[in-house]
């Protein structure tokens, strides 16, 4: 049998276990959502039904960070990122709360969606920019819980 042709046919086999290896962008998500984590906060890919309104187009199944409230918060809010740092409800009017506001713009440009109910504050965010972006999720999230 001659070397190359069990060179190819090893290399037959072995190649489907390429596809295995997570990629780098999946490491980095993998990363960024064991820091999380490691902070306190929970993530789920739950499935959204934005707004058709959006000009931004996010993903149907999108990562959601979320951590509960304190309790006695009985105030529940939804604010959607029309466009980078312009937060608006779901009637599409600009949200009036100077306080919440200027957090809500601190948040990385693609946090979609930030909701708070009496059990669970969340921020629904595409987690491009790394570490420094999940560290402006995280301050948010512990601030308004």
């Amino acid at each position: 049998m001659s070397p190359w042709f069990l060179l190819l046919f090893l290399a037959l086999m072995l190649s489907p276990l390429a596809w295995l290896v997570p990629s780098r962008r999946q490491r980095g998500r993998m990363d960024v959502r064991l820091q999380a984590r490691r902070m306190g906060v929970a993530m789920q890919l739950a499935p959204q039904v934005w707004p058709h309104w959006l000009v931004l187009h996010p993903p149907e199944s999108c990562p959601q960070y979320h951590c509960a409230r304190r309790r006695g918060q009985q105030d529940s809010w939804c604010y959607w990122q029309m466009e980078p740092g312009q937060w608006v409800n779901k009637w599409r009017e600009l949200c009036t709360d100077q306080a919440l506001l200027a957090q809500l713009q601190e948040l990385p440009a693609d946090a979609y969606k930030v909701e708070a109910t009496t059990q669970m504050l969340s921020v629904c965010w595409g987690e491009h920019g790394g570490s420094a972006a999940l560290d402006k999720v995280v301050g948010f999230l512990k601030a308004n819980a």
